[in-house]
């Protein structure tokens, strides 16, 4: 009876003090959150619920297993297993806490301060050290395991033995993970790309959506991933339109003819871009920057606070103004001229009639002024 009775009470009690304590923590915990609601700390500390029980569990267990004397001829297996759950557990726990202290840091962080730039940048790097001390915990914990096996220690003096040449070859072997690795610090702390950030690379247009030690990644304006990784901007040159201000100014070109109303085209731009909610007011103009023998180039400048905001103007600039002129000045629009220049005064009006000074004369040319008849559809 003894026998049954002692394993009952060592497990069961174990595991009913478990319970108690991970309920009374979490109850000092829920009270902490609701008297200080400025700090979401005893929020996240309350999801480490999980792994402080079983850290509990597994080490009032390994405490009073030799109690139990049941399965003695496995008492060595046993207690090793139970070893392994409790520094599993405790690295799990030690990573939760260290998730919630990251957390807070940053939530109180983005709470006090207003610029977007800075925002991201802190989120960037909160990020990345939580998944440098993840990496950690995980390792220390991984050899810790190890370490319980006399079979390991032994191996592990051995080759603490040949560490140089252990290094030199993996350093060789692993080169290309080591520049990710130290790529990735750099781009944390150096404030080169931040999360959110809107960038170019390879002639894609896109924004920054995650950043890890390895590899970065990159959403397009039409939902596509382009993963690369994180030495490629450590190594190569890449637009970033979010470094700085957001602010940006947009170009919008049109190939127009050389009649075309300039000054009211200045007119019907401030009256477009006063009616788009994504301009920002700063600035706008419009000029002819080129010109060839059948266009002009014009050049609608206009401002918008982000990369989003921009894009809207130009395409809004672009239709509307095109638009307008279509509806209320379509000579304006590029066009193939297909009528005969206009003569000079004096010449004859006669095509194939020789003058007098032996001059061939040519076709009857319109006025100066007339405007020619040209377009679709005319000849």
């Amino acid at each position: 009876m003894e026998n049954v009775l002692r394993p009952v009470i060592v497990v069961g009690g174990s595991v009913v003090l478990t319970l108690l304590i991970g309920w009374s923590v979490d109850r000092l915990l829920r009270r902490a959150d609701d008297r200080h609601s400025e700090t979401s700390l005893w929020g996240l500390l309350r999801r480490g619920r999980v792994p402080f029980q079983l850290v509990l569990f597994a080490a009032l267990l390994r405490g009073s297993y030799n109690q139990v004397r049941v399965l003695v001829e496995h008492r060595i297996g046993i207690g090793r297993t139970l070893t392994l759950i409790l520094i599993g557990a405790a690295a799990w726990l030690v990573v939760s806490i260290a998730t919630a202290v990251v957390e807070t840091s940053y939530n109180r962080y983005a709470n006090a301060h207003r610029d977007p730039a800075r925002i991201r940048r802190v989120r960037t790097q909160v990020t990345l050290i939580q998944r440098v001390v993840t990496a950690v915990v995980g390792v220390v914990a991984a050899a810790a395991m190890l370490l319980t096996f006399p079979a390991m220690r032994a191996a592990g003096a051995s080759l603490l033995a040949s560490a140089g040449i252990l290094g030199i070859v993996a350093g060789v072997a692993a080169q290309s993970t080591l520049s990710n690795l130290f790529a990735g610090l750099q781009i944390a702390f150096g404030d080169m790309v931040r999360l959110g950030d809107t960038v170019v690379v390879d002639g894609e247009w896109g924004t920054v959506e995650e950043i890890t030690l390895t590899f970065l990644t990159v959403r397009t304006w039409d939902e596509r991933r382009i993963t690369m990784p994180v030495s490629y901007f450590t190594s190569k040159p890449f637009e970033n339109w979010s470094r700085g201000t957001p602010q940006m100014t947009g170009i919008v070109f049109l190939h127009l003819d050389h009649s075309a109303p300039v000054e009211a085209m200045r007119a019907k731009l401030r009256d477009i871009l006063r009616e788009c909610p994504a301009w920002d007011g700063r600035d706008y103009g419009l000029a002819v920057t080129d010109s060839t023998p059948n266009t002009m180039q014009v050049r609608a400048l206009v401002t918008a606070k982000d990369a989003d905001d921009i894009w809207t103007v130009r395409v809004t600039v672009r239709e509307q103004l095109i638009r307008w002129l279509s509806e209320q000045h379509p000579y304006a629009l590029p066009r193939v001229n297909t009528a005969e220049a206009a003569l000079l005064h004096g010449q004859s009006a006669r095509a194939g009639r020789t003058e007098p000074d032996g001059a061939v004369s040519r076709p009857h040319a319109r006025h100066a002024h007339e405007p020619p008849r040209t377009g679709p559809g005319r000849g």
